[in-house]
């Protein structure tokens, strides 16, 4: 059968290709349905969206664009290190890196320079902030966000690998209104109409801007899910011309559930030997799982038995440090606290040295290439539950926390490399129950 002519293509459901391809599309006559290729660049092209926030009196990181060597060293120190570096128009955070200094820049240009890049490089100001991301539908005036969602992890960690909570349980009240209110004003600058994501980060009170995707994202289907919010639908509509308040779900922030909703992504880790476990700006998760619960440590716990994430116990093993040195506060409190649940501490030779100096006892084992067949062993015992490893700077994959993080992927030992993470995963622990001992929830209760 003979297909006739076509009447619009919406480019916002296909993740980031796509939108690399709608100014293309048009430019063979095809007729691009909802937001337009120009809006679209607006979002993607860092000089003009960086117009757009400051007409609008937005915050965001400092930032630059460069397209060879020199230009990326040139924005980096008139941003100031750290810095995220990172190809436009990529999906999952590909190619993405903190650079911390001149060599790391180098370093990275020469990796990314190996492929012809039709697009600069963008250079931004690391802050290590509390992330926060939301989903929106816009008709090119009036704006509905059904939830806001707080990440776990501080920022630097791709959004996909990131534990997700909703309603957000550590946001003040003046940063959501911001949110609601960034949110709305920027969706009307782009002219979006249809589907957009943006994510923030809170830092030092204030709240920026990190990104804008005129298009769904992965937190879609969630935020759907956990409010009864048929995003998608609602954003085709929108795309086809129809207006947000005629929708039935009213505009502006959507009341948040009486529940709490827990993403975790789930890895697949054994599945890919040569891949680094530690969580970065490139995504590395394969999936994604959802704990509900009526209180934030439940949910938390029914999120980490979803994902297979056993929550240890006293009796049944220790807990491994191998804390990198911009770690080591925070490692030491969490080593405090696990000590004080009564675990068993193990730690790497350096690790060892940092908590025993400061009164916790630590039980000093080798680092892979130190004596790899010792530490072998003490994972073969079963003597270790849960290994928290939080990754020095680099890409060497022969490093000693490189190859201690993928033991214990290949000893199936819980493994944790973020402190955030890790301080979730104690909540869990003081919680003393099961995920089976927590009554479930069915969505549609949760919804009414």
């Amino acid at each position: 059968k003979k297909m006739g002519p076509v009447k619009g293509v919406i480019v916002q459901l296909g993740g980031q290709t796509p939108l690399s391809l709608a100014a293309r599309l048009k430019a063979a006559g095809v007729p691009i349905l909802g937001t337009t290729p120009e809006s679209i660049d607006l979002a993607e092209n860092r000089e003009l969206f960086g117009e757009v926030l400051k007409k609008a009196e937005m915050n965001a990181p400092r930032y630059g664009t460069a397209l060879s060597l020199e230009e990326a060293k040139e924005a980096a120190h008139r941003i100031g290190y750290p810095v995220l570096v990172r190809p436009s128009y990529v999906l999952g955070g590909q190619g993405m890196e903190i650079a911390y200094d001149e060599k790391h820049i180098r370093e990275y240009m020469s990796i990314i320079n190996m492929n012809v890049q039709e697009h600069p490089i963008l250079v931004d100001k690391y802050l290590l902030g509390r992330e926060i991301e939301v989903d929106a539908i816009c008709d090119g005036e009036n704006v509905l966000i059904p939830g806001i969602m707080e990440h776990i992890e501080r920022a630097g960690i791709h959004s996909g690998d990131s534990i997700s909570v909703y309603p957000p349980q550590h946001l003040a009240p003046r940063i959501q209104r911001m949110v609601t209110d960034y949110t709305i004003n920027i969706a009307r600058s782009l002219h979006v109409r249809g589907l957009v994501n943006i994510q923030f980060i809170e830092y030092a009170g204030d709240l920026y801007i990190i990104e804008v995707n005129p298009r769904s994202s992965r937190t879609v289907p969630y935020i759907s899910k956990v409010t009864g919010i048929p995003i998608v639908e609602l954003g085709v509509r929108a795309s086809l011309g129809e207006k947000v308040p005629e929708m039935g779900f009213g505009t502006g922030l959507y009341p948040p559930a009486p529940t709490v909703a827990v993403k975790m992504p789930v890895f697949s880790f054994e599945k890919l030997p040569e891949v680094e476990v530690s969580l970065g700006p490139e995504m590395k998760s394969t999936g994604e799982a959802l704990g509900l619960a009526e209180t934030a440590e439940e949910a938390y716990l029914k999120g980490f038995a979803s994902t297979k994430m056993a929550i240890p116990k006293p009796e049944e093993g220790g807990v491994l440090f191998s804390i990198a040195d911009h770690d080591k506060r925070e490692g030491l409190e969490l080593a405090e606290t696990f000590a004080a649940l009564g675990f068993e501490i193990y730690a790497t030779t350096g690790t060892a040295h940092m908590l025993n100096h400061n009164y916790v006892g630590a039980q000093p084992v080798p680092r892979p290439g130190e004596d790899t067949d010792e530490l072998a062993k003490l994972f073969d015992s079963g003597k270790i539950r849960l290994i928290i490893a939080t990754p020095t700077h680099g890409r060497d994959p022969m490093r000693a926390g490189f190859r201690l993080r993928r033991m214990a992927v290949e000893y199936g030992i819980a493994c944790v490399t973020s402190i955030d993470t890790a301080k979730l995963l104690m909540k869990c622990v003081k919680l003393g129950k099961k995920a089976e001992d927590v009554p479930p929830l069915g969505l549609h209760d949760l919804i009414l």
